[in-house]
This record gives C-alpha cells, sequence and structure tokens, in this order.
C-alpha cells in the first residue's frame, strides 16, 4: 500500500476503542474470558464428534467445520486484540495487516456458504429422509465442504487480491485489520470498491441467506406433519440453527450492505464484535444445549473422566 508521495508503509496503527487504562483493562478481562470460552467450547465440539462414532454423522461433520471456522476466527483476532489493550503503541505490520484482512474475507464467506450447506442438510434429513444416506454420503460431504472453500476463496478473497488500493494514512480506526475500515484510508475514488463490497455481499451473504431461509419454510412446513414427538427433536435442531444464522447474519449484513461512506467506521467496528468476537463464542453454546446427542455424549465422556 503507497500513498500519493511513494513513501512505501511498512506498518499500520490500529485505534482500538479507547486509550483509557482503565476501561482497557476492563475489556482485557472480558475478551480474554470471550477467548477461553470461544476456544475451548469448539475444540470441545471437534474433539467430542472427532473421538465418538456416534457422532460420525453429515450434520456433526458440518458442526465441527464450523467450530474449525470459528477457531480461525478468533485466533486471528482475539490474540493481537488482547495485547494491543495492554499497550499504548498498537503496531502492525503492513504484511499482517494484508493477511489478517485476507484470512477473515476467507472465514466469513466460508462461514456463509457452510451455513448454507447445513440448512440443506437438515432439509434433506427432515423432508427427504428415505434419500438423506444416499444423498449426504461422505464423498457428497468432502466434495460440499472443498466447494465451500472454494467458492469463498475466488468470490471473496480473490477480488480483493485483483484490486490493490493506494492509502493516505496508517492509521486505522478498528481493533482489527478490517476491509472497510481500510478503505476509508484510501487516497483514491473507492466508489468502484464500494460497488464490489455490495456486489460480492449480494452473492455470498443475501443469497445464502435466501436459500437458508427457503430451507426452514419447506422444514417448517414438513415438521408441522410430524407426530408430536419427532416435532420437538426437528424443532430443536432447526431453531439453534436459526439462532446462529440470526446472529451471523444479522451483524454481516448490516456492516456490508450499502456505501461504506453511508457509517461511521465506530458503527462497523462495534457492529464487527457480534459476527467475528460473539458469534464464533455463541455457535458452540448453542449447538451444544439444543443438541440431545452432543449432550449425551458429554455427560458419557464426563462419567469416563471421573472414573
Amino acid at each position: 500500500m503507497k500513498p500519493r508521495n511513494q513513501t512505501i508503509i511498512t506498518e499500520v496503527s490500529l485505534i482500538g476503542f479507547t486509550m483509557d487504562p482503565k476501561i482497557n483493562a476492563a475489556l482485557f478481562v472480558l475478551f480474554f474470558l470471550i477467548y477461553l470460552v470461544t476456544f475451548a467450547g469448539n475444540s470441545l465440539i471437534i474433539i467430542l464428534i472427532m473421538t465418538n462414532t456416534q457422532l460420525h454423522k453429515p450434520m456433526y461433520f458440518f458442526l465441527c467445520i464450523l467450530s474449525l471456522l470459528d477457531l480461525c476466527y478468533c485466533t486471528t483476532v482475539l490474540p493481537k486484540l488482547l495485547a494491543d489493550l495492554l499497550s499504548t503503541e498498537r503496531i502492525m505490520s503492513s504484511f499482517s495487516c494484508a493477511v489478517q484482512i485476507y484470512v477473515i474475507l476467507l472465514v466469513e464467506g466460508s462461514e456463509c456458504q457452510l451455513l448454507v450447506v447445513m440448512a440443506i442438510d437438515r432439509y434433506i434429513a427432515i423432508c427427504h429422509p428415505l434419500h438423506y444416506p444416499m444423498i449426504m454420503r461422505w464423498g457428497n460431504c468432502y466434495k460440499l465442504v472443498a466447494l465451500v472453500f472454494t467458492l469463498s476463496f475466488m468470490l471473496c478473497t480473490v477480488p480483493s487480491l485483483m484490486s490493490p488500493i493506494t492509502v493516505c494514512s496508517n492509521q486505522i480506526n478498528h481493533f482489527m485489520c478490517e476491509m472497510l475500515a481500510v478503505l476509508k484510508l484510501s487516497c483514491d475514488d473507492i466508489s468502484f470498491s464500494e460497488l464490489q463490497i455490495f456486489s460480492v455481499s449480494f452473492i455470498t451473504l443475501l443469497v445464502p441467506l435466501l436459500l437458508i431461509l427457503l430451507s426452514y419454510a419447506r422444514i417448517i412446513s414438513s415438521v408441522l406433519k410430524i407426530r408430536s414427538a419427532g416435532r420437538s427433536k426437528a424443532f430443536s435442531t432447526c431453531t439453534s440453527h436459526l439462532a446462529v444464522v440470526a446472529l451471523y447474519f444479522g451483524t454481516a449484513m448490516l456492516m456490508y450492505f450499502g456505501p461504506a461512506s453511508m457509517y461511521s467506521t465506530d458503527q462497523e467496528k462495534y457492529s464487527s464484535i457480534f459476527y467475528v468476537i460473539v458469534s464464533p463464542m455463541l455457535n458452540p453454546l448453542i449447538y451444544s444445549l439444543n443438541n440431545r446427542e452432543v449432550k449425551d455424549t458429554f455427560k458419557k465422556v464426563l462419567v469416563k473422566i471421573k472414573k
């Protein structure tokens, strides 16, 4: 990234939230606890799914991938944020900043596509149970995950790599290197970049959301026809997934729809807390608390540990 005077920017400075030591200390404790819960919760989900044959099913395979993405989210952002909260010099190399941007874009896009795959998985399981073993066989599951990452890379990361920007400042009003915050530092007209972001957001956020809502509309219609004993379990699985979708897509769409100039950087900064920090923490809690098989497996593990 180079400003107009051709001075090479090798470092960027993150403003963060505040320079007040007391507030930063409180935020450090809060985000450190969030990081512990996020790391422990997602790691536990992955370990339970990998070590218990009862959970070797497509639904839990996709949940395992979701937990891996959430671990990548929190590890990319939170360690640096925690270090900055204890420091007055919040410096980051330009290379590290670029890597953080592209990793976040890749994970964002992958999570959106994966949530669609999980919704389709539930739709087939509930609406076409007899065809489920054939359609969602393991070979197809692996291909779907590969497609998720490929689409995310092509739709989210490649356009950013192909459209570098020239910046006039190295001071980013954010707690991380986020695309919209960096875009505000551009020396040039950003109207094309805004159009590009809107187009990519439409494909990676709105289209997946519509597919998810369509899947669950069909699911709800089918669930209402199920006898009451099976209806409760089906609704439990669906509500947990929809809770994740509402939290993730709601905050992400708030950020990425509309011109970057419409929103203050502070608004973007606080909105990003929810989909980058809060959502990865809540995902394992939502799925485990609303899933009987996961809870039963966890209880069995605890019993073995106590013995």
